[in-house]
């Protein structure tokens, strides 16, 4: 009986480092949704119309963290769509200098 609680606790304790580890991957950023061409400059509210047409030009869409001004690039630019110079809270997995979108929430 105390073989079989112990696999029990042992399996538990497992399960559970596997859903912190699962849920430590996804990142809420703040800041504002600008293009590759312009980057932290165009980190702004003011800065709409001219992120759109560079993103039209083939200008990657990259996200601008508030703190460190980090330019991050958006792996799938389609969540972001609409939201061109917009002050935003992203939620995603975060890897090196790119960012996977999983929701977006206006600031």
């Amino acid at each position: 009986m105390r073989k079989l609680l112990l696999i029990l606790v042992v399996l538990c304790v497992a399960f559970m480092m596997v859903g912190v580890s699962f849920a430590a991957d996804a990142t809420t950023v703040n800041g504002y949704v600008s293009d590759s061409k312009c980057g932290a400059k165009g980190a702004n509210a003011g800065a709409a119309e001219c992120t759109k047409k560079c993103l039209q030009a083939g200008a990657k869409m990259v996200v601008v963290t508030d703190g460190d001004q980090k330019v991050l690039t958006v792996d799938n630019p389609d969540k972001l769509t609409g939201h061109e110079g917009h002050h935003v809270a992203v939620t995603g997995t975060v890897k090196g200098e790119s960012i996977h979108v999983d929701s977006v929430k206006m600031l």
